[in-house]
């Protein structure tokens, strides 16, 4: 768990550094340079591994990096950032959901458990008002979650066949590689027609943010999420939501909206408890 708290944090105050001081950047070149970046930390670990487990591992992060930035990414031209903040909650169950489908057994333990931590992401970044976005744009930010759900119950079965002298650490640069791949292409006319030119405190955030938040952040993530059950698991990808509200409040001094943060926090507590399970962890 500790794993996970720690890449929540990390995630949580990237969120308002983005929207604060990285706004007027492309938003592909930033996930793309973010990944490369990221393969670039964990490529001095690198290990010869066999070729068909390099092309599931790079599959496997075009999947959960490489396609989920690009829906997500590409879901900002059809929703507000509040709205794509919304739509992201649905996540906890789409990890229950598929983790139930692949062993073909309902757990409606953690699917009760999921459900409480949709709604408390929902709460603490709804805002009073109509959604405008459309389908369109509903659809791509399901489309970013579900890349990110089959991405880490991926890994875990992955993993869970890999020799035993292999560590998480050796072969996540094939991770990060595919996904930096997948956003290859879609950043080429982006660089071409107008290189961006942040200054230079900026491109010290963007530094941070592929070292620490994509390549400390993903790596934390898939090695946590092999470490728990898939209902805790669910749960915990909601903890980002009120902790990058907690940092907005405190940190960035974003207008407060402490009642619903507040029960926001009491409703994922109450489904980690609920998701808590003191079996052995099956992967």
């Amino acid at each position: 768990m500790t794993a996970l708290w720690l890449a929540s944090v990390i995630w949580a105050l990237s969120f308002g550094l983005i929207g604060h001081f990285l706004g007027d950047l492309p938003p592909v070149w930033l996930g793309w340079v973010r990944l490369g970046l990221g393969a670039l930390m964990f490529l001095p670990w690198a290990k010869r591994i066999p070729v068909r487990l390099a092309g599931r591992l790079l599959g496997l992060g075009a999947v959960q990096f490489g396609l989920m930035y690009w829906a997500y990414l590409a879901s900002f031209r059809h929703a507000t950032s509040h709205e794509v903040a919304l739509f992201t909650a649905t996540t906890p169950l789409l990890v229950a959901a598929l983790s139930d489908m692949a062993g073909r057994r309902m757990r409606p333990r953690n699917l009760a458990a999921a459900l409480l931590a949709v709604a408390a992401g929902g709460l603490v970044v709804w805002h009073r008002g109509r959604i405008s976005a459309p389908l369109f744009g509903f659809g791509l930010v399901q489309v970013s979650n579900l890349c990110f759900a089959l991405g880490q119950l991926g890994y875990r079965r992955i993993r869970a066949g890999m020799p035993r002298e292999l560590t998480d650490r050796d072969v996540f640069f094939w991770l990060q590689a595919g996904g930096w791949a997948v956003l290859t292409p879609p950043v080429l006319p982006v660089v071409l027609r107008t290189m961006p030119a942040p200054s230079p405190a900026q491109w010290g955030l963007v530094v941070y943010l592929g070292i620490v938040a994509t390549g400390g952040g993903f790596f934390l993530w898939n090695h946590g999420a092999r470490k728990v059950d898939v209902g805790r698991l669910a749960v915990m990808n909601n903890l980002k939501i009120p902790l990058g509200a907690l940092i907005s409040l405190l940190v960035f001094r974003e207008e407060p909206r402490l009642f619903a943060l507040t029960l926001g926090g009491v409703l994922l507590a109450a489904a980690l408890v609920l998701a808590w399970r003191r079996e052995r962890i099956r992967i």
